[in-house]
């Protein structure tokens, strides 16, 4: 139990990445009060919330509608975390975790920021609702365990809106590039996960 909660925070935490998004909110809401900006993270992080959950609690039966294994599940999961991880340690946008530049001209352009890009797909994007279909998966039918992955998923989000909360002070402390480096050895890690995915979804296959 004590691993799974571990795993799933770390993941988690590290994919979503509230630090890294500190900066984009910023960027998004320029010259909003401050509490339209609370107001704003508030409700893109109970969108967000609201996705994940919903892929927690039916990403299974989705996997099972279309014939695939949670193994297999595992090494496409792995590849993708992979590749988010190598956009955290270069520093470079592709769609995983931030907006590519089609959809930041985009959002330059929107009334609302709430929806996308902020609860989608800077919050819940791929790279999290792959993620926490797997930590579903590890769970297994334990009832207790899933309960843990939902409740871990949520205090990540609470620390989300925290981070996006003080996101200008925290802009302020640690500059773009301490926000960069944190960034960065969150990459490592989510790497080291990937690797792990992979890992246990091919000895799955083979045994």
């Amino acid at each position: 139990m004590s691993e799974i909660a571990l795993t799933t925070f770390v993941t988690l935490f590290v994919v979503i990445d509230p630090v890294g998004i500190a900066p984009l909110f910023v960027g998004l809401t320029p010259g909003q009060p401050n509490a339209a900006r609370r107001r704003i993270a508030r409700h893109a992080v109970v969108i967000a919330a609201g996705v994940l959950i919903a892929f927690a609690l039916g990403g299974q039966w989705l996997l099972n509608a279309m014939g695939i294994g949670l193994p297999a599940f595992r090494i496409a999961g792995g590849i993708l975390l992979l590749l988010l991880a190598i956009d955290m340690v270069m520093a470079r946008p592709s769609g995983l975790r931030t907006m590519t530049p089609r959809e930041g001209e985009e959002s330059s352009h929107a009334a609302d920021v709430t929806v996308f890009p902020l609860a989608i797909p800077l919050i819940a994007g791929p790279g999290a609702m792959t993620s926490i279909v797997l930590m579903m998966g590890e769970a297994g039918g334990a009832l207790e365990a899933q309960a843990l992955v939902l409740g871990l998923t949520l205090v990540v989000l609470a620390l989300t809106l925290a981070c996006l909360w003080a996101a200008s002070r925290l802009m302020r402390l640690l500059g773009t590039i301490g926000v960069n480096v944190i960034t960065r050895v969150f990459g490592i890690v989510a790497a080291a996960l990937a690797v792990q995915f992979v890992v246990d979804g091919v000895q799955s296959l083979v045994t």
